[in-house]
């Protein structure tokens, strides 16, 4: 039989790991030849006592294992005695063992493991890997690479052992780093910051090369790869540089990828570094089998493919990637269309189409219905497997819709040796139809046709790439879905992530989203709706930027299930992949079909608001010119406003509360609040703050607080001062009614008797619950389409009034447009997110102007806090930020208020009306002779720009810095907005020249 040692208890803890080869020149060794011998005197003693192998077989079998294996010397020299002697034990169970059953492999399967080293020897199969199936490198990357503590690897093959079948030792020596006590960045020396066994062995080779791989990988944000040759040898070695953290499972994907190529590998080596950059080497000679590909030719295919694998080390294709039905390029691309077609097949048809025009709009039953035939069809007619399944069916397909991909996009072709025709799009719907089963498998493979029309540009050649991105024309989107027209989209996917930017306007500004999912039922809920939501947010959003030059965008990246706990990763890779279309590379040879330079402006949104200040210092290292606009949210430090800090957001939420009270002549102290959104967020704890009345409970991430009358003041306060969730609040201080219940809490019984099964079920759903019922609801928080018509049934009493009588939406999309018609229908003052909450964008945008207005230096001076010390300009250019954002809040809300009372309308159509009359005349007036005008130009000019800005630099400088379009947008919002405020959606046809009196006024005046 075959002995196997029994491994020692393993360690969550990254390891570096080596291959060793018989020629191969180790690293590490004796320090003497006596050393060597006295290993094999001890070996020899311990098989003697064991009595396993016959004694005149003994010297036989140690000098076979010590001298024709090509085991290295490192291994020796880490081994005990007694360990050595168990795994020639375990040999020679093997050849036995190979010998009774007339096996044409010996079977050698060596490992030991300990909490700071490990040694894996087993044979090898030439193209097939170890005899036993185990995939040691996949476990050798789970648990000592993709982990936090550094590990080293080295790893050698061995020539032919015995066997009637070609077989070699692959053997893998796994080490804890020992790196000096010196920090990393106190030294250039690259043996400050090695391990100091590689510091003793490296080269003056491998200390140049890997010197300068390092210096370069910190200076980019992809990989390095590099092949040079091996001197004496026919042999290449593949570099391949990277920050520590950034790639799973990546040795055994590179692994994958040069035995898809035939290619033997002698040697490969791990070396993580404490600066936090790891290195690889693979040794990489030419296939032994006939008619094999030039040697070339493979090694520059691996080069270009690793780069792919950085980004996509594992997908559901790698099986018919190992199979060689598909190269890599063809898998990543599957594996994209895989993750296209999931959200973009039409799945309504035309059905749908012709239901929705016989259905009366206007009423609220069939919109329920339609409501939740789209739900069912969207999420029944093509699962995630049923696409997949079928995508495996036809690897030829995914090659022909490949090569058309292939031959728009990318522009060095020079290394192909085969290359599948690429054909046109009829073409190819034509071979699509003929060789699939039905309709619904077509429709999948038509998404891939659509896929390659719309792509625009990508980074999907680039070999410092991090994430894949694409720059999408929108216009496949069916209008019966999205009927407002898109203008830019770009999809990003990355190993643990997939993301879309969605933007209504060339200059459009928005928050960028991580969603986590708590288990994998969220996740798939999630999944489902990510780009519906982001479509609903950047609309939203547009909606919302009425009164500012930007139009509206929304940035969304979703967290792969089993990933959950990174997301500044997840963030970083989609910057980056964004900005290799934005900011191209120098030399950059991608293809860019839309022509034309784009500048995004991107903001925090939820578990993204730490990460502002990295995303515009990364956009500057980048090379991009507007990289102090790129972000807002950020630090005071880098000349953000934050909006947490200065309650920007809420300014604009809170204005409708009060105008509702001062329309009602009601006291705020002497009303009710329900709010959604703890204190330990944003909009929660400023609405805590700014208030004054009656909060009867709060729902946020760790669960919910509630008295009926009312929570202590002063305990949500000091909660919101210090922004703590309510998990923190204070018990003691409720009610005889009141109650806290926690997210993971189960049978709590409530004051009134009720059992609480579930704390996490009682908190996603109490906002439909009948204890929540006050004067005013607040939503600060929570998810998307929280109310719809299918709940918000649940707002009312058993008598048919609605729980809440006003509602300001603080939170976007917390209920969707039909439930809103239907409070409003039922008496309820609501106010929708669009209208309410639009502080933060607003300030947002001022942000940026400033940005854009001053040069570095100025901006540096006028516009950073520097050690706590606060600029004089910046207290006032926040003050008036503050102050813009009341004033307009105000406006809408008094024209919101006079026009439901002249139309009747309910108050939410009529937010839209206001925000598509404003948005259609801005973009009128910049493409009209207003614009031309130049002295009128500059009268509006001087009104829209901040005072402070002109005080500080003259209007003659902010129309030098500011770039055009973005002066025309200030332009026409600007006017746009004070003229739909004043005259309503309903102007009369000579209210516009009315409205210009003044302006041309000050244009005459201006000429004496």
């Amino acid at each position: 039989m075959r002995l196997k040692l029994v491994r020692f208890q393993q360690v969550s803890t990254r390891f570096r790991v080596q291959s060793f080869a018989t020629k191969a020149t180790t690293t590490h060794g004796f320090s003497s030849l006596s050393d060597k011998k006295g290993q094999i005197e001890r070996v020899t003693t311990i098989l003697e006592q064991k009595g396993f192998i016959p004694k005149d077989l003994i010297q036989q079998e140690v000098n076979y294992f010590f001298g024709n294996l090509g085991i290295s010397d490192l291994y020796f020299k880490v081994e005990p005695a007694e360990s050595v002697a168990q795994h020639i034990l375990s040999l020679y169970s093997a050849k036995i063992t190979a010998d009774v059953k007339h096996e044409s492999v010996l079977d050698i399967n060596l490992e030991r493991e300990t909490e700071n080293n490990a040694v894996f020897i087993h044979t090898n199969i030439p193209g097939i890997g170890s005899v036993n199936g185990k995939n040691y490198e996949k476990a050798i990357d789970e648990k000592y690479l993709d982990v936090t503590t550094p590990f080293r690897v080295e790893s050698y093959r061995s020539e032919s052992i015995q066997g009637k079948t070609v077989s070699h030792l692959r053997s893998y020596f796994i080490n804890k780093c020992a790196f000096p006590d010196t920090p990393a960045a106190a030294s250039p020396d690259i043996r400050a910051i090695s391990d100091a066994a590689f510091s003793e062995a490296m080269t003056d080779t491998t200390e140049k090369l890997y010197t300068r791989v390092i210096q370069q990988v910190l200076a980019q944000t992809g990989p390095v790869i590099e092949v040079h040759d091996v001197a004496s040898t026919n042999e290449k070695r593949l570099v391949v540089g990277y920050k520590s953290g950034t790639a799973r499972l990546f040795l055994s994907a590179v692994s994958d990828l040069y035995k898809h190529y035939g290619l033997r590998c002698s040697k490969k080596f791990v070396e993580p570094f404490s600066n936090g950059v790891t290195v690889m080497s693979v040794y990489l000679g030419p296939s032994v089998k006939p008619n094999a590909r030039p040697f070339e030719y493979c090694v520059a295919q691996v080069a270009k493919e690793t780069s792919l694998l950085f980004c996509l080390p594992t997908t559901p294709f790698q099986e018919l990637f190992k199979a060689g039905k598909l190269c890599v390029q063809e898998s990543m691309y599957g594996y994209t269309n895989w993750i296209f077609a999931q959200h973009f097949l039409n799945r309504l048809g035309r059905e749908y189409t012709s239901l929705q025009t016989i259905l009366d709009s206007k009423n609220n039953s069939h919109n329920e219905v339609l409501s939740k035939i789209k739900k069912r069809l969207r999420t029944d007619t093509f699962t995630r497997e049923h696409i997949l399944d079928i995508i495996k069916l036809y690897p030829e397909l995914v090659k022909l819709c490949y090569a058309s991909f292939a031959a728009e996009h990318q522009t060095d072709r020079s290394n192909e040796l085969s290359i599948t025709k690429a054909l046109n799009e009829h073409e190819l719907l034509e071979v699509i139809r003929k060789t699939v089963a039905n309709t619904q498998e077509a429709m999948i493979f038509e998404s891939f046709v659509t896929f390659n029309k719309h792509v625009l540009k990508t980074n999907f050649y680039q070999s410092t790439k991090i994430a894949l991105s694409f720059r999408m024309d929108p216009k496949f989107l069916p209008a019966v879905e999205y009927p407002q027209p898109l203008f830019g989209m770009f999809l990003v996917v990355g190993g643990e992530f997939r993301g879309f930017h969605l933007r209504f306007r060339d200059i459009a500004r928005g928050g960028i989203r991580v969603v986590k999912s708590r288990n994998r039922e969220a996740y798939s809920i999630n999944l489902r709706s990510l780009f519906d939501e982001n479509y609903g947010l950047a609309n939203t959003q547009q909606r919302k930027n009425k009164d500012i030059p930007e139009g509206g965008s929304k940035g969304t990246i979703l967290l792969d299930a089993q990933h959950q706990d990174n997301p500044k990763r997840a963030f970083e890779k989609y910057v980056d992949a964004i900005l290799d279309l934005v900011v191209p590379a120098p030399g950059s040879t991608m293809v860019d079909k839309y022509g034309k330079p784009e500048i995004l402006f991107f903001g925090p949104d939820e578990n993204t608001a730490d990460f502002m200040d990295w995303a515009s210092l990364h956009a500057k290292k980048r090379g991009a010119g507007f990289w102090k606009a790129f972000t807002t949210g950020k630090s005071q430090s880098m000349g953000g406003i934050p909006h947490d800090i200065y309650g920007m957001t809420t300014r604009s939420v809170h204005q409708y509360v009060l105008g509702i009270l001062r329309k009602l002549n009601l006291k705020e102290n002497a009303i009710t609040k329900m709010q959604m959104g703890g204190p330990d967020g944003d909009l929660g704890s400023n609405e805590i703050l700014i208030s004054e009345d009656n909060t009867i409970g709060i729902v946020d991430g760790s669960g919910v607080v509630y008295d009926p009358a009312g929570l202590n003041r002063g305990e949500i306060e000091r909660l919101a001062k210090t922004r703590k969730m309510i998990n923190h609040f204070d018990v003691s201080k409720l009610g005889p009614k009141g109650f806290r219940v926690l997210l993971d809490d189960s049978n709590v019984t409530l004051p009134d008797g009720t059992i609480v099964d579930s704390g996490l079920k009682f908190r996603n759903e109490f906002h439909l619950n009948p204890l929540s019922s006050a004067d005013l609801f607040v939503p600060c928080g929570g998810r998307p389409e929280a109310v719809d018509l299918a709940n918000v049934h649940n707002l009312f009493n058993a008598d048919g009034t609605p729980r809440f009588k006003y509602i300001v939406e603080g939170a976007n999309l917390f209920i969707t447009q039909d439930a809103r018609l239907k409070l409003e229908n039922a008496g309820v003052l609501l106010f929708k997110d669009a209208s309410a909450n639009k502080g933060g964008v607003t300030s947002s945008s001022l942000e940026v102007l400033a940005a854009l207005s001053f040069n570095d230096t100025e901006f540096k001076q006028h516009m950073t806090v520097q050690n706590g010390v606060i600029p004089p300009f910046y207290a006032q250019y926040v003050q008036s930020v503050q102050n813009f954002i009341e004033n307009a809040a105000t406006m809408e809300f008094e024209c919101l208020w006079k026009e439901s009372q002249r139309t009747g309308l309910p108050k939410s159509i009529l937010s839209d009306n206001l925000s598509v009359g404003i948005v259609k005349l801005n973009e009128e007036l910049q493409n009209t002779t207003l614009w031309e005008n130049e002295a009128l130009r500059r009268v509006v000019l001087a009104e829209a720009f901040p005072k402070l800005l002109i005080d500080k630099l003259g209007l003659d400088t902010l129309l030098e810095r500011v770039p055009e379009a973005y002066v025309k947008a200030i332009f026409g919002s600007y006017l746009a907005s004070r003229f739909v405020y004043k005259h309503g959606t309903e102007p009369s046809q000579f209210a516009f020249f009315e409205f210009l009196a003044p302006y041309f006024e000050a244009v005459e005046k201006s000429k004496k």
